[in-house]
């Protein structure tokens, strides 16, 4: 996946969204439950020093008595991290009631620490246990049978705190867990949501690759209706385009036959006066002619070239060619290796492929010994459906031409060699062409002997 995609810029954001968003909803939800642990946590203590005060305080006689273990078994038990503690204030000599869990030990007093009450009298202090443990005091102040004047005594339950971090350290991983879990997840999702969303966009790309192929003339199919809009505005570019291009070549076919018919009555007047004016005239409108059916025809070529979706087979039209050369230079005994990849196509006219091949092996076989050779290659670029290129090259086996001389061919009317028949309009054609079709044509060495040219055109998907 490309970093510059549509895909992973959604994907990347969405990651980035819950990077930020599931941290902040673990730390509110680990919050609000150890605010939960912490006041259940409370309440047990405070529910059993209110248990353990009644049972102590309310019974009969004057003193304080050890209130029966109905309430936490671990009271029980040595060092456990639950104790009680019932301590006289008022008179030091008075005995102290402590649970089974505490032994000889005894708790620190919120009182005697100067920890004020609460709004229901009870004093809390989180302090450490007998074994230095920490542990949370409640405590409460009261008087045998709750009469005034009376005797002290304050009534202190505990309870540890590693009960508290044990439970949020338990929670906090199993929520750590789940919400990892639910983010990747939820990118999971969200890269199918990003590809399913996307599918249509692919069909756009293989509808209008269909149409640089030259296999389909407009986008077809149903499309979400985001996209709708961009579907008929792009077949109405398409259509457009065609439109343009018929009507270029109705118009460049009108002027040919305006321009040419006074063309003809002028050289045909000027023929008759044999005088000087006569010739100088009929010499300037066969220039003029020229030059018209020059231009006349590049407009023509540039139409071709901008028509968008056509494709040529390239096999089936140039195989036609290299029959017919070899048939005329049968009596020179010429042969022609044609090699061609399957599927090849030319982006382009089939006309035009046509004249630059057809051009480029006359010319071969005009200064060919005996062989010419014909290869065609299919090259990718950087982005190989974009940047696909056809290469055509053309060998001979003759006396081939100098790298000076190479430098001159290709200029319009230009022949190194008058004794061979020709324009030489022949090259220059398929430079103008090649150009045309942004590519170029190149001539060099052949390993035959004679001269290559190299033909790079661009080639259809």
């Amino acid at each position: 996946m490309r970093l510059d995609s549509l895909a992973f810029r959604l994907i990347a954001t969405s990651a980035a969204w819950l990077a930020v968003v599931l941290p902040i909803a673990g730390y509110i939800i680990f919050t609000l439950y150890s605010e939960d642990v912490q006041a259940s946590f409370d309440q047990r203590l405070e529910k059993l020093v209110n248990s353990i005060a009644v049972d102590a305080l309310l019974s009969g006689g004057s003193e304080p008595v050890a209130p029966l273990n109905r309430y936490e078994p671990l009271f029980e038990e040595t060092q456990s991290g639950w104790y009680w503690q019932i301590k006289p204030l008022d008179d030091p000599s008075a005995l102290q009631l402590v649970s089974a869990s505490l032994a000889t030990a005894s708790l620190p007093s919120p009182f005697e620490n100067k920890i004020g009450p609460d709004r229901l009298g009870q004093r809390w202090m989180n302090t450490k246990g007998p074994v230095g443990e920490p542990i949370r005091v409640i405590e409460i102040v009261d008087t045998k049978g709750h009469q005034d004047n009376a005797p002290r005594y304050a009534v202190s339950v505990a309870g540890p705190i590693t009960w508290l971090e044990t439970r949020n350290r338990n929670f906090r991983n199993r929520l750590s867990i789940a919400l990892a879990l639910t983010g990747l997840g939820l990118v999971a999702a969200t890269l199918f949501q990003v590809r399913f969303g996307l599918l249509p966009l692919q069909r756009i790309e293989h509808g209008l690759a269909a149409i640089r192929s030259g296999d389909a003339t407009r986008l077809e199919g149903r499309l979400p209706i985001e996209i709708e809009p961009l579907q008929s505005e792009l077949n109405a570019l398409i259509q457009s385009n065609q439109d343009i291009v018929d009507r270029a070549r109705t118009q460049v076919g009108n002027l040919a036959h305006a321009l040419k018919t006074p063309l003809a009555v002028i050289t045909n007047e000027a023929r008759e006066d044999k005088g000087p004016l006569g010739e100088k005239v009929a010499e300037q409108a066969g220039l003029m002619r020229d030059q018209i059916n020059l231009y006349l025809e590049r407009a023509r070529m540039v139409a071709r070239v901008d028509v968008i979706g056509r494709a040529t087979d390239v096999r089936p039209a140039i195989e036609p060619i290299v029959r017919a050369l070899e048939r005329i230079n049968r009596d020179r005994d010429i042969k022609i290796a044609f090699e061609c990849p399957p599927g090849a196509k030319f982006q382009g006219e089939k006309q035009d492929l046509e004249e630059m091949a057809g051009n480029l092996l006359d010319n071969a076989c005009k200064w060919a010994a005996a062989n010419v050779r014909l290869r065609i290659a299919v090259e990718s670029g950087t982005e190989p459906r974009l940047n696909r290129r056809l290469v055509m090259m053309v060998a001979d086996d003759g006396p081939g031409i100098p790298a000076v001389e190479r430098a001159k061919l290709g200029k319009r009317g230009l022949r190194l060699d008058e004794t061979k028949p020709g324009s030489g309009l022949g090259l220059s054609i398929v430079t103008d062409l090649a150009q045309l079709y942004r590519g170029q044509l190149q001539l060099g060495e052949s390993d035959l002997g004679g001269l290559e040219a190299r033909l790079e055109l661009p080639a259809a998907s």
